[in-house]
């Protein structure tokens, strides 16, 4: 049980040195994302509800901001995964 919680450890770690020493490709990549993803979720409908605006734009503006104050990478893949999932849900919720 042990080693299975040093390698999912180790894997992180992994991850988040990969970030620290390509952070600023990470950033672009992170920016075309988020924006992109938003701006979809936003074409399809999520601007006629002000919850669905407001619960949309303010991870977006989160991540964005995260990324812009050069945040520590750890904090910018928490808060990308977590918008990432928002607006991939709410764009299949306007689908639907």
């Amino acid at each position: 049980m042990n080693n299975i919680a040093n390698t999912q450890s180790s894997t992180w770690n992994r991850l988040v040195a990969y970030g620290e020493e390509n952070r600023f490709g990470l950033i672009c990549l992170a920016l075309l994302v988020v924006g992109c993803l938003g701006g979809v979720t936003m074409a399809l409908g999520a601007a006629h509800s002000t919850a669905l605006l407001i619960g949309i734009v303010v991870p977006t503006m989160a991540t964005l901001s995260l990324l812009l104050a050069v945040a520590p990478i750890k904090l910018i893949y928490y808060v990308f995964f977590v918008t990432v999932l928002i607006d991939i849900s709410a764009c299949f919720a306007l689908t639907v």
